[in-house]
C-alpha cells in the first residue's frame, strides 16, 4: 500500500517540554512586541498621530435594556483585554507555586530574593530622584520586568549561557509579576466603593465554590469572572486584578491518576490496533473513530483546567493582546529640540536609574549576598557574572512598567510622557547591555 507522509507529521514525533514551548512563545512574542512598539513610535511622530489618537478615543459600549457600559477603545484595551493578560499571569503564578520552580522553597529562595531586590532598590532610586515632586507617585514604574522581551534577548544568546540562567530568569520574572500585581492592588487604586467590593467578594467566593465542588468546565468561570471584572470596575480597585483573582480559583488537579490514565490509553490503543485488522485504507473505520474520540476525551480530562487554559490563552495573549497594548500605549512624541529637557526631568531620571541601575544592583547584589549568607545557592552552571547579566535584563520593564505608569500618572499627562520616555530608553539600554554582558563576559 502506498504510504503518505507530510513534513508536518514530524511534529507528532517531537516531544516538546512545556517550559521549552513557553520560552519559544515568549521569545517570538518579544519580537512582535518590538515591532508593535516601533509602529507606535512611528505613528506618534508622523502626521498620522492625530487620526490614530482619535481612533483610540472612539467610544465603544454594550447596552442591555436600560443598562449600558461605555468606554473608549483605549480604555477597553487597557482595562478589558489586559484582564486576560493578568489572567494568564495568574495561571502562571499558580502553576509555578504548586508544581514549578517556586514549589520548592529551598530552590525558590534565590529567585525570590532576587525579585524582591529587583523591586525594592529600583523603587528607592526612583523615590530619591523624584522626592518632593508630584512625580513621586510613579515609584512603582521601575519595579517591573517584561518577561517576553527579557526571554527573547536571552534566547538570542543560544548555548552561550547555561539553561539554568533561563530558568532563573523566568522564576524571577514570575515573582516580579506577582509583586507588580500586589503593588497595583494596594497602591494604585481609586477611591473604594465598598458596595461593589462586597459584590466582588461574593463572586470570588462563588468561583472558589466552583473549584471546591469539582466544576472543571471553563464556561462557569468565564461568566462569573466577567461579572467579577464588572464589579471590580466599579469598586475603585483596578479591574484587571479580576483576571488574577479568577485564575487563582481555576482547578489545578488532574481528573484521575497518572496510572489510571496510562492504563486506559494502553487499553484504547490495543483496541485500536485490533480494529485496524483487515482495514488497509487510509480512512479509519467506525470503531477506530470511536476509540480516537475516547482517547481525545481522556487526554482532555487528564490535563488540568489550569494547564489547558494557560496553553490555549498564552498564544492569543502574547501575540495579539500584548502587541495591541504596545500599539496603544508605547507611542510617544520625540521632539529632538526638547529631548535634552526630557532626559533631565526627575521622572525620566528616576525611571532610567531604577530600571538600569536599580534592577542590576537589586537582583545581582541581593542574590550575591543571599548566596554568601547561605540563604540560597546558585543553580548548576550559573556564576556571579550571570547574575549581573540577569540583573541588566531585568531592567527591560516595558509592558508592566507602562501599565503602572498609565495608572500612576492618569491625571498627569506630562509626567506620563516622561515616564514612557524613560521606560523606552531604559529598556533599550538594559537590553543591549544585558545581551553584550552575557555574550562577552559570562562565557
Amino acid at each position: 500500500m502506498k504510504q503518505y507522509f507530510a513534513p508536518w507529521e514530524r511534529a507528532f514525533d517531537r516531544v516538546v517540554d512545556p517550559f521549552q514551548k513557553f520560552i519559544h512563545d515568549e521569545s517570538a512574542s518579544g519580537l512582535l512586541l518590538m515591532a508593535a512598539t516601533l509602529v507606535a513610535l512611528v505613528l506618534a511622530n508622523s502626521p498620522l498621530h492625530e487620526p490614530f489618537h482619535h481612533l483610540l478615543e472612539i467610544d465603544i459600549g454594550i447596552a442591555i435594556g436600560g443598562w449600558h457600559l461605555e468606554h473608549s477603545l483605549h480604555h477597553w484595551i487597557n482595562h478589558g483585554l489586559m484582564t486576560l493578560f493578568f489572567f494568564v499571569v495568574g495561571l502562571e503564578i499558580k502553576r509555578e507555586v504548586l508544581g514549578g520552580e517556586l514549589a520548592d522553597l529551598k530552590a525558590a529562595a534565590l529567585p525570590l530574593v532576587a525579585a524582591v531586590g529587583g523591586m525594592v532598590v529600583p523603587a528607592l532610586l526612583y523615590a530619591a530622584a523624584t522626592w518632593g515632586t508630584p512625580g513621586i507617585d510613579g515609584w512603582g514604574v521601575p519595579m517591573a520586568t517584561d518577561i517576553a522581551f527579557a526571554v527573547g534577548i536571552l534566547v538570542l544568546l543560544g548555548n552561550r549561557v547555561p539553561p539554568t540562567v533561563m530558568t532563573f530568569l523566568v522564576a524571577l520574572a514570575i515573582v516580579d509579576d506577582l509583586g507588580a500585581v500586589l503593588v497595583i492592588a494596594l497602591f494604585y487604586t481609586d477611591q473604594l466603593v465598598w458596595e461593589a467590593l462586597l459584590v466582588a467578594a461574593v463572586l470570588l467566593g462563588l468561583l472558589a465554590a466552583f473549584n471546591r465542588f469539582g466544576i472543571r468546565r471553563p464556561l462557569p468561570y468565564f461568566v462569573v469572572g466577567t461579572l467579577l471584572w464588572m464589579a471590580m470596575l466599579e469598586s475603585g480597585v483596578h479591574a484587571t486584578l479580576a483576571g488574577v483573582l479568577t485564575a487563582m480559583t481555576i482547578p489545578s488537579r488532574h481528573k484521575f491518576s497518572g496510572d489510571r490514565f496510562s492504563a486506559q490509553v494502553r487499553r484504547l490503543m490495543d483496541e485500536f490496533d485490533e480494529a485496524s485488522q483487515g482495514h488497509t485504507g487510509q480512512f479509519h473505520n467506525r470503531r477506530q473513530k470511536a476509540l480516537l474520540g475516547s482517547l481525545k476525551r481522556g487526554v482532555q480530562l487528564y490535563e488540568s483546567p489550569l494547564v489547558r487554559l494557560e496553553n490555549s490563552l498564552h498564544v492569543p495573549v502574547a501575540f495579539i493582546i500584548i502587541p495591541l497594548f504596545a500599539l496603544a500605549n508605547a507611542g510617544i512624541p520625540i521632539p529632538l529640540d526638547t529631548l535634552g529637557a526630557a532626559l533631565g526631568h526627575p521622572v525620566t531620571i528616576g525611571v532610567m536609574a531604577g530600571l538600569v541601575i536599580g534592577k542590576t544592583v537589586g537582583i545581582a547584589g541581593l542574590s550575591w549576598l543571599a548566596v554568601k549568607l547561605g540563604i540560597g545557592q546558585l543553580p548548576t552552571g550559573m556564576r556571579t557574572a550571570h547574575l549581573i547579566g540577569i540583573g541588566l535584563l531585568g531592567g527591560v520593564g516595558f509592558t508592566m512598567s507602562i501599565f503602572i505608569a498609565e495608572l500612576g500618572f492618569a491625571q498627569a499627562p506630562d509626567d506620563l510622557l516622561m515616564a514612557k520616555t524613560g521606560i523606552l530608553l531604559a529598556s533599550l539600554v538594559a537590553g543591549v547591555a544585558g545581551y553584550l554582558w552575557l555574550r562577552l563576559r559570562a562565557n
